[in-house]
């Protein structure tokens, strides 16, 4: 039998946001054929929608929103006239995603581009005038530069995957310069932005992988100006191996004495390869339970981890998305049920000390108006077996009694509550068999 213990007297922490995604909810301001998720995304508490990719979906508005090529068409044009900038449909879309209770966190650049030729992630003609349109944006969002708005966005990052493919690649996805050229663009956007809104995090590059010497490259060429965050990527199959790549990108900001530094994650799902039958596998279990169990393990993992934020991609429909159905987007997938589960911890605000004695059960839990535990069961082994877990909780705020209600992400159930107990004393123990890839959220409801 495996065992968990929760000891409710010993806060180790607050709770951090593991459940933000990449881009928002499906919502029209008009309502002609509106087909929504807004409810649902609500529902689940994101708390930030990083707005990478969604020029590639039609309903947010394709291609005229967000990416700076986009809203400053005319790169030739004069980046302080109000008339250089289109706007309109990346008004909408932000408002969509304050619609849908998060905040955005705005990547400024391109959406990437696998086509044979490229449009918008060549380097700009004028590193510097490009800073000078970025800042321009973040004034219409921020502080209502042509007639803008007042928007409550904190993060502001620099460009998306520039390391992705090698200076002598021929198809170059996210960047099309070296290294080095791009290293110039950060650094001079960095310091631009950062002089002109101290108040705001500005960062980036949301780094395709940690390739150690291309990432200590950039960091070398910044000198004295700190980034307020450092945001990188990763897919894989296993838990572990994202926990190792997190401690690998701290230590990296801490070798330069970062450490006020946020690292985060704001690109990850369940793949086990890119090309061939490992790549169908992968979309496939993407979208059922067992892609479910890996989000939610690797929430449970990245919370009690040197990790400041956590972004799923994608809540935008397409392949990646297992939060919502691609057609139908109104209908949640399994893997929406964990986004929903981390929240009602999230809510609560503080970590209290979790323990598991098996590497394949993730565990945390939080206290506050309730106290809420979440488990998971994941291994990318499809032939393992049910487990027999007994959970220990201690020192439970319990002055009449509490209920212990139990809800279950599996097979046959969506979250949903299936068992319920009475307990009267501040410590007691619960046995679960949790199926393989099945999620728990223990809720313990004070009665009275």
């Amino acid at each position: 039998m495996q065992n968990v213990t929760v000891d409710f007297s010993q806060k180790v922490g607050k709770m951090k946001p593991m459940h933000s995604v990449n881009n928002g909810p499906v919502y029209k301001f008009a309502v002609d054929q509106r087909i929504t998720n807004i409810e649902p995304y609500k529902a689940a508490g994101i708390p930030y929608a990083r707005n990478h990719d969604a020029s590639f979906y039609a309903t947010y508005g394709g291609e005229h929103i967000v990416d700076v090529n986009f809203i400053f068409t005319d790169f030739d044009a004069d980046p302080y006239d109000p008339a250089s900038y289109d706007f309109t449909l990346t008004d909408e879309y932000l408002r969509m995603i304050e619609a849908g209770g998060a905040k955005v966190f705005y990547r400024l650049g391109s959406k990437i581009e696998h086509w044979s030729k490229k449009y918008n992630t060549l380097p700009p003609k004028d590193f510097k005038k490009w800073a000078v349109v970025c800042e321009h944006i973040i004034k219409h969002y921020c502080y209502g530069w042509a007639d803008g708005y007042h928007m409550d966005i904190e993060y502001w990052e620099i460009w998306n995957e520039p390391d992705l493919d090698a200076d002598d690649s021929d198809h170059k996805r996210c960047w099309g310069g070296t290294a080095k050229e791009f290293y110039q663009l950060f650094r001079i956007t960095l310091e631009h932005l950062k002089t002109t809104f101290p108040e705001l995090k500005i960062g980036g590059p949301a780094c395709a992988g940690l390739n150690e010497k291309w990432v200590r490259g950039l960091f070398d060429s910044l000198g004295d100006i700190k980034p307020d965050f450092f945001s990188w990527h990763i897919y894989a199959e296993t838990v572990e191996k994202v926990r190792v790549r997190l401690r690998k990108a701290r230590e990296i900001l801490d070798s330069y004495g970062l450490y006020s530094t946020e690292s985060i994650l704001n690109e990850w799902n369940y793949v086990k390869g890119w090309t061939g039958d490992e790549w169908i596998y992968s979309l496939k279990t993407e979208k059922k339970l067992k892609g479910a169990a890996f989000l939610a393990s690797t929430m449970l993992m990245c919370q009690s981890e040197p990790l400041d934020n956590l972004m799923f991609y994608d809540a935008r429909p397409g392949g990646m998305n297992s939060l919502f159905c691609t057609d139908m987007i109104c209908e949640c997938l399994k893997g929406y049920y964990p986004f929903y589960m981390f929240n009602q911890l999230y809510k609560l605000g503080d970590q209290v000390k979790t323990e598991s004695d098996d590497a394949q059960i993730w565990a945390c839990a939080a206290s506050g108006d309730e106290q809420n535990v979440m488990l998971s069961y994941y291994t990318d082994d499809d032939s393992a077996p049910a487990k027999e877990v007994k959970v220990t909780f201690n020192n439970v705020n319990n002055p009449a009694g509490v209920r212990l209600e139990y809800y279950c992400l599996d097979e046959e159930h969506d979250g949903s509550l299936i068992r319920e107990e009475i307990f009267t004393a501040e410590s007691f123990a619960s046995y679960i068999t949790l199926p393989l890839h099945s999620t728990y959220l223990l809720k313990i409801v004070p009665l009275g």
